[in-house]
């Protein structure tokens, strides 16, 4: 689950960041003014209908010419060499039916700032901030460029045609190539002599509420071809686009947008960007460098959250945590703690919602309450302070993942394990009794007999009424923050700060060390 951490100074830069958390998966419509409530009244009678009537007429003609346009192409025709002569002609017929389904929701016109590259001079365009459904109204300004779209979209109706009408480069999930052969499609295309269109991208993977710049994938960056950066701003007062992973849901974000009087979008076409040698060879440099430059231009700072974190936020909030605590950088934790993350979705973040019950982060009174340790034990508190890295007093889950993988599963180990069973085993009988556990956990850590009995309960789970080895390795791996505290009761008892309880009882012939 976690890879082992080398050496102490190359554990100290994991955190930098503080307490405050940039959400970019949060948000929340505001409709509080009198104004706004008259206005959606006025709308949803006298308007709305209308728009409905105009979206779905546009929609339909658009399928039938779509329809038509495609007849007789397979979806590998489509793949194998771009449109031509009059099929071409209808893309435009096509374009010019979609951009009436978006002027009858009340796209009336779209402000574009500077000019869209030549393919052959930027043959991707990478557009970002990602935030809505909407965005494919800038796909319709731009020409219709080839999307990257998932495959499931062509099971969509009405809409897979359209899309099949970019010849759009499919991934398919199902398909173990699929990553590479999507990146081969691109280079093919991209370096072609034959007039492909451009293919389109965006970049974040998933929708965000466009208050920073979340981690580029490097996917359409591979190739190392010219990228022209393009950026999507939605200038409206209320703010009826954007949908997030918490906010709210589609349908109700798309009447409350078709009550608004007119909806302002903006484009901008920022010059292209061209990677050096050094960006050609390292595609996550080239799309960090190219996620910078947009990031400038929106005036917006970056974070590196992607969509695992968006994953981690939900099921942190099926667990009834706040949200923000799956909000960890979990790509950039990934690489240096080693972590897999159907263990931290399905492990750890449950030991985590166990352990913290005051207010999704974890106290030191919930850390002893969890642990069955009084809270004045000087080894818990030493362990809580190496979790909680800024001495908030409190630790989220990004301190605990970080703590968990640094301290307590590397000092649970086989041999620490054997060296603790001897000092609870006594007499070496080969199994712990309720009895000798109690007297040993009272004179090393002030343990009561309640708390004995509950830590002895949950190691002996089928009630035999002591506790073997693989009982005791079984509860540590489950538990291992006990590991690390007797680690560190033994520490203070070689520096004699402590006192010694094993020496009042031989384990076997020998007495404990």
């Amino acid at each position: 689950m976690c890879n082992n951490m080398k050496e102490n100074d190359e554990r100290a830069p994991l955190i930098e960041e503080t307490k405050e958390i940039l959400n970019p998966f949060v948000h929340r419509l505001e409709l509080n003014t009198a104004y706004d409530k008259f206005k959606l009244v006025f709308m949803s009678v006298f308007v709305v209908p209308l728009r409905v009537i105009g979206i779905m007429f546009c929609l339909l003609v658009a399928y039938v010419l779509a329809s038509s346009g495609l007849y007789g192409l397979s979806r590998q025709d489509l793949a194998a060499r771009p449109m031509s002569g009059w099929r071409r002609v209808v893309k435009e017929m096509v374009r010019f039916g979609v951009r009436g389904v978006f002027t009858a929701g009340g796209f009336h016109f779209v402000r574009v700032k500077g000019h869209q590259a030549h393919p052959r001079d930027a043959p991707i365009l990478a557009v970002a901030p990602h935030s809505s459904y909407f965005d494919a109204l800038p796909v319709v300004v731009m020409g219709a460029p080839s999307v990257v779209a998932k495959g499931e979209v062509t099971q969509v109706p009405f809409f897979a045609k359209y899309i099949d009408y970019t010849q759009p480069v499919y991934v398919w999930r199902e398909d173990t190539n699929s990553r590479q052969n999507t990146i081969q499609e691109i280079k093919r295309r991209s370096m072609s002599d034959e007039d492909w269109p451009q293919v389109m991208i965006f970049p974040e993977g998933t929708c965000t509420n466009r208050s920073c710049l979340i981690t580029f994938k490097p996917g359409a960056f591979y190739p190392g071809v010219p990228v022209q950066p393009v950026i999507i701003r939605y200038n409206n007062r209320t703010d009826s686009f954007t949908w997030t992973w918490d906010g709210p849901g589609a349908l109700k974000m798309l009447w409350v947008t078709l009550c608004q009087f007119h909806n302002y979008v903006e484009l901008e076409y920022l010059p292209v960007y061209t990677p050096n040698e050094e960006e050609k060879m390292d595609a996550k440099l080239f799309a960090s460098n190219v996620r910078q430059v947009m990031a400038d231009a929106l005036g917006v700072p970056v974070a590196d959250y992607t969509y695992d974190d968006c994953r981690l936020m939900h099921k942190a909030k099926l667990k009834n945590l706040p949200c923000q605590t799956g909000l960890i950088e979990f790509q950039k934790l990934r690489h240096r703690l080693g972590l897999n993350l159907k263990n931290v979705e399905e492990e750890l973040l449950s030991q985590y919602a166990d352990i913290a019950i005051s207010n999704g982060q974890i106290t030191l009174q919930d850390f002893a309450k969890y642990l069955g340790i009084p809270e004045s034990e000087p080894a818990l508190i030493d362990l809580f302070k190496l979790y909680d890295k800024d001495n908030s007093g409190t630790i989220d889950f990004r301190e605990y993942l970080i703590g968990y993988c640094q301290y307590s599963q590397p000092a649970n180990t086989e041999d620490t394990l054997k060296l603790a069973f001897k000092l609870f085993d006594r007499g070496g009988k080969g199994r712990i009794l309720l009895d000798d556990l109690m007297k040993a956990l009272k004179a090393s850590l002030d343990m009561t007999s309640e708390e004995t009995t509950r830590i002895f309960k949950q190691a002996d789970q089928d009630n035999k009424g002591y506790i073997t080895f693989e009982d005791f390795e079984a509860h540590a791996k489950r538990k291992p923050e006990y590991a690390k505290i007797f680690l560190t009761y033994q520490e203070s008892v070689k520096n004699g700060t402590r006192s010694r309880f094993a020496h009042q009882a031989p384990v076997g012939k020998e007495k404990a060390e």
